[in-house]
């Protein structure tokens, strides 16, 4: 199992977003080239965060990318649910999903705690977590 190149270019766009002051906007050309993303990719990867409200855009001569929320509110979970929509292992554990063997099924309850402890360590840390400098 993989995250997508997206999800990948999500998370670096959004670190490169928490390592500048609150508030503060980059231009999009800026981070394509810090983060080496084709700026056409970047532009659909922002625009599926905005939807999301983890970045806000602004347009303009001063236009550009920021934080939608505060670095310490957002976590790679959060990122990958944005350009992926929500985290399943499998078919059987996406919300509304009415698997008709889920009473008779022995591997349901192993998935099930194996995404459940996958979202729970995406959910561990914040963006501001991940840019300390004792962060592992």
């Amino acid at each position: 199992m993989h995250i997508t190149r997206q999800a990948e270019y999500a998370i670096k766009i959004m670190l490169e977003l928490a390592k500048n002051p609150a508030g503060s906007v980059l231009p999009s050309k800026l981070i394509a080239e810090r983060q080496g993303i084709p700026e056409d990719f970047l532009k659909k990867t922002v625009h599926l965060l905005a939807l999301q409200g983890l970045v806000a855009t602004q347009r303009g001569v001063q236009g550009g990318v920021r934080l939608g929320k505060s670095a310490g509110e957002i976590t790679i979970a959060d990122i990958i649910a944005a350009v992926e929509g929500p985290l399943a292992l499998n078919v059987c554990l996406e919300s509304g999903f009415d698997c008709p063997n889920r009473s008779t099924c022995p591997v349901h309850r192993v998935l099930a705690r194996g995404q459940a402890a996958l979202i729970r360590e995406l959910n561990r840390e914040s963006l501001l977590d991940l840019l300390q400098p004792d962060a592992e």
